[in-house]
This record gives structure tokens, sequence and C-alpha cells, in this order.
């Protein structure tokens, strides 16, 4: 098998239980299924005025005013995942599947998290400050709220943008388009969706978007900015899971060869390592010694 056969096959799956952005599309989905149940719910026991006026969303988007976040600080959290609407939930999800795919898959699926975590909390703050400087906002701040994943999908556009531009998708079509192009018609049908009248939901885009870029720009200076979640996440994981962490092994020497039979240069193990390394972090985080054991790998299609 060839080393590129391997990386295939190595290569995370949209039904594994690790994958990053199949967790993403399930919380989205998740989250609009749950606000719906409690919406009809709400509606048949305490009737439709009454489920207006309660306006659940209200509870889970981010309020454009400062008194009223400070009352419900996790919707800092929760506006980046629930949606009032099955077509904004549709076309989010499957921008995010679109670009959440490349930047995993060139990135690793331990960066698609902290990109869409980091997108949508600096956007949120953004919004935050941009609606308290905006007269016309403030006045009616009420009548303002910032919901939906839009805001951290552009965090992952850009950043999968930024990581590799000449990227092109399409292959097939006179050698495929370019990345870039493929954002600048992203950003523009999303920005003309929310129009100029709503200045402070545009700023917020725009600013995670900038964090996208920011949080790449520091991945290739080496400093990955995510790397402390997926520490956390690993030792809550270990703290429920102890036997994975202190699992036993077998270190008892055993033959698994006959004598004097000729066995490859290469180690198996090693290249294992090396693609999971891939998986994980992105080909860029190869060591020189690493890369160059990949290549003699391929041309002796191990």
């Amino acid at each position: 098998m060839s080393v590129k056969e391997q990386h295939s096959s190595k290569r995370i799956l949209m039904g594994e239980d690790t994958n990053a952005l199949t967790w993403l599309i399930i919380l989205n989905a998740l989250f609009f299924s749950g606000i719906l149940f409690i919406k009809v719910i709400y509606d048949l026991t305490a009737g439709h005025s009454q489920t207006t006026e309660f306006n659940i969303d209200n509870w889970v988007a981010m309020p454009a005013e400062g008194y009223r976040f400070l009352t419900r600080p996790w919707t800092i959290f929760t506006y980046m995942f629930a949606h009032n609407s099955i077509w904004y939930l549709i076309s989010s999800l499957l921008w995010l599947w679109c670009f959440g795919y490349i930047l995993q898959d060139l990135a690793g699926n331990n960066k698609l998290f902290p990109v869409y975590l980091y997108g949508g909390v600096f956007g949120g703050i953004i919004f935050l400050i941009t609606a308290g400087l905006i007269p016309s906002i403030h006045i009616n701040a009420a009548a303002f709220s910032l919901m939906g994943a839009g805001t951290s999908v552009m965090a992952v556009a850009i950043a999968a943008t930024a990581l590799t531009p000449g990227f092109r998708i399409f292959p097939m079509l006179n050698g495929g388009i370019p990345l870039w192009v493929l954002t600048l018609i992203f950003a523009a049908i999303d920005l003309g969706t929310i129009g100029l009248s709503n200045g402070a939901v545009a700023a917020a885009h725009i600013g995670s978007g900038l964090t996208g870029f920011f949080y790449i720009y520091q991945l290739k200076r080496g400093n990955d900015m995510g790397g402390w979640m997926i520490r956390l996440v690993n030792w809550i994981n270990n703290l429920f899971n102890p036997e994975k962490k202190y699992q036993q092994q077998d270190y008892s020497y055993k033959v698994i060869r006959k004598p004097y039979e000729k066995t490859h240069q290469f180690s198996q193990q090693k290249l294992d390592e090396i693609l999971d390394k891939i998986n994980d972090h992105g080909y860029h985080y190869l060591t020189e010694e690493e890369k160059e054991f990949l290549k003699k790998a391929s041309k002796e299609n191990i």
C-alpha cells in the first residue's frame, strides 16, 4: 500500500465519533431541534401570545444591550449554535461543511473547534461593542441580537483560506477553482444577506474572519492558540476514562518473523505515527526527517 493510500485510510471520516466537524454539525442541529421543541411545548401549554411574549430566542441569542448581556453571559457561547430559521441552519451547515472539511484536512482535526469557538466569541464581543457605538442600534437595541453559526463559519472560512489560499476545489474543472474565489463568494453572500442596515452583525462577521486569519498566522509561527482547549478536553476525557490513560502495555518480546527473513527497512509503526500526526496537526507540523521518511516510503510503496 502506498503512502497516499495509507493517508487516505487514516483520514478521519464524517461518521467517526472523534470528528470535530461531525460534532459541530450535530450540536447546531440539536440546538435548533431543542429550541423548536421548547417553543412547541410552550405554545401548547401557555398559548401563542404567551410564547411570543416569552421569546425563547432571547435566552440563547447574543443581545445588543450591554446590561442585558451581563444578566445572560452564557449567550456568548449559545448564540453560535442557535438558529431561528431552518433555512439559516441549512445554509450555515453547508458552508461549515465546505470550509470545515478543507481546514480539517489541511490543518488537522484538532484545529476546527478552536477556530469555530474563537471566531464566535470574538465576533460576539465586537458585536456588543459596535452595537453600543451605533446610535440607531443603541436606541432600538431590544430589537437587535446576534444568532446563528454564520459568525463562526466566517472564521473557519478565512482560516482555511489563509492556510492555503492556492488550494483548489473541483480539480476536474480546468484544473480546479482556487479556494480564495469560493471564500469571496461566501463573504459576498454572507455580508449581502446581512445588509448595511445591521452594521453590528456585519462587524461581528468581519471581526470573526480576522480572528480566523490571526489564528492561522500564529499557527504558522508555531503558536497553536487552541492547544489549551485540546489539552483540557484530553484531561477531562482521561479524568472520566482512567482506563485509557493507564492502560497496561505488554512489554514482552515477541518474535513475529522467521529467522533470516528479509524485512523492510521502513517501520510500519513509524509510518502510522507520522500519518496520525498529519491528521491531528497538519503536514506543516512534520519535521524534515519525517518528511524525508514519507518521501522514501512513498517510493518503496509500503
